[in-house]
């Protein structure tokens, strides 16, 4: 208990600091390179400033994790801490457990943390503050299908669940049947509910006989079920940055319609699978540190882990970015590196909890 909550504490220390100073970091440097391009509103600024900061967080939250092992453990070698501790019979799995215990809970409350919108898509946020000064920016000719219809909206106001401009065209057996138009559609009660619109019926009989196409109005016309408007705006703009209700709801409803969902699929992924590399990858590097600076040449060994880190977290990112183009499947690129590295952390595990 005693090296437990000595460990932790400054595991702990070292996390904040590092986190710290990396967020710090990326946001000055994305600060100093876009400053030209930002509003002179300081409130703007202040919201963008704390999106890239949430950004920078979502990116480097794992890498401060394993850093802050590695810095831990140079602490511990340095001061001898990690001599006394084996000379009282702490095993090395004993030293182990307060890492992977505290980098599991911080990893565990990040991806509790992509329930909220404005930590998953701040990035997305930031972007768009600085090219557009708002913070959501509408999506502008929108076509999709949806239940056996084609969709059209000329502008989606995500933040405000309207959308203007909406032509809704009905097809039977290849053959156009029905348009619906109207100036603007509204979300509500799980509906995109339209107040006026006009109602353009063609029939079977295009004949000098048939009586023609008809026009009439149509007052309080319901379309699109359960499709929210941020699930509109993120699923058929192509962008990978879902929340998890997100995510699980337009899973739930394009799998109902046979539509390919491997982007949303990867998405989830990333938030629930990718940052489990951590405790994975503190497990690998902390069986390669020998207990005693006589053993060690401090400066290599931080430079090789600091390295290897890199190499792998690097890795893992772009087998991600390949995912979300769909060059791999997503249980390849971000499934299958974890599991793997997995496999080698429960093999030293297993090895030195048997050897202690």
């Amino acid at each position: 208990m005693l090296a437990f909550r000595y460990i932790a504490m400054h595991y702990l220390k070292y996390f904040f600091i590092i986190l710290g100073a990396l967020v710090l970091f990326v946001v000055g440097f994305d600060y100093m390179e876009h400053a030209s391009e930002l509003s002179k509103s300081a409130n703007l600024l202040l919201i963008y400033l704390v999106y890239q900061a949430f950004y920078a967080i979502d990116l480097l939250l794992p890498l401060s994790l394993v850093f802050a092992m590695i810095s831990t453990k140079i602490f511990l070698i340095r001061s001898n801490a990690l001599v006394s501790f084996f000379s009282l019979g702490y095993s090395r799995v004993d030293i182990l457990k307060p890492f992977v215990l505290i980098a599991t809970t911080i990893i565990v409350l990040f991806i509790s943390l992509h329930t909220w919108s404005s930590f998953a898509r701040a990035q997305e946020f930031s972007r768009n503050i600085r090219k557009h000064a708002q913070y959501l920016n509408p999506t502008r000719d929108l076509f999709f299908t949806y239940k056996g219809k084609y969709v059209y909206f000329s502008k989606l106001l995500p933040l405000q669940e309207r959308a203007e401009g909406v032509r809704v065209f009905s097809v039977k057996n290849n053959s156009l049947k029905e348009v619906v138009t109207a100036k603007s559609a509204e979300y509500r009660d799980d509906f995109w509910h339209i107040k006026k619109g006009d109602l353009i019926t063609k029939p079977d009989d295009l004949s000098l006989a048939s009586p023609g196409i008809s026009v009439r109005e149509a007052d309080d016309l319901k379309i699109l079920e359960g499709f929210r408007p941020r699930m509109l705006d993120q699923v058929y703009e192509g962008k990978v940055n879902f929340t998890i209700i997100d995510g699980l709801e337009a899973i739930s409803l394009l799998e109902s319609q046979g539509i390919d969902t491997r982007t949303i699929r990867g998405a989830l992924y990333k938030i629930f699978i990718y940052p489990f590399f951590v405790p994975c990858l503190i497990v690998i590097i902390f069986f390669f540190v020998p207990m005693s600076v006589r053993f060690l040449n401090v400066s290599l060994f931080s430079f090789g882990a600091i390295l290897v880190t890199l190499l792998v977290w690097g890795i893992i990112m772009m087998l991600i970015e390949l995912s979300n183009n769909k060059t791999i499947p997503s249980e390849v690129g971000i499934i299958g590196p974890v599991i793997i590295l997995l496999l080698i952390a429960l093999r030293q595990w297993r090895k030195y909890r048997l050897a202690t």
